[in-house]
């Protein structure tokens, strides 16, 4: 294993950890931004109001999004046990 095949896969797993959990980061930031923005017009400064919300937003992306995170991550895992040889050279 030479230092360039490890920063090549180091920068492939970062890149997969990314565009796995770049759906549901996106959602939780966008549903904590219209709560924050109603919370303010409304002056309500409940803590707890942002969290059902965000929770039920989460859940039906992980929902839509399941199919697109485990086909990129079955991939990632049979490419690093397809080429487990290389690995432990």
């Amino acid at each position: 294993m030479t230092p360039q095949f490890i920063e090549g896969f180091a920068f492939e797993t970062l890149k997969l950890i990314l565009l796995v959990s770049a759906p549901v980061l996106l959602v939780a930031m966008v549903v904590g931004f219209a709560v924050s923005v109603l919370q303010a017009t409304t002056q309500i400064n409940e803590a707890t109001i942002g969290f059902v919300p965000k929770i039920v937003a989460i859940y039906a992306t992980l929902i839509l999004f399941s199919g697109f995170i485990m086909d990129r991550l079955m991939n990632f895992s049979a490419g690093i046990f397809g080429d487990f040889s290389r690995f432990v050279k």
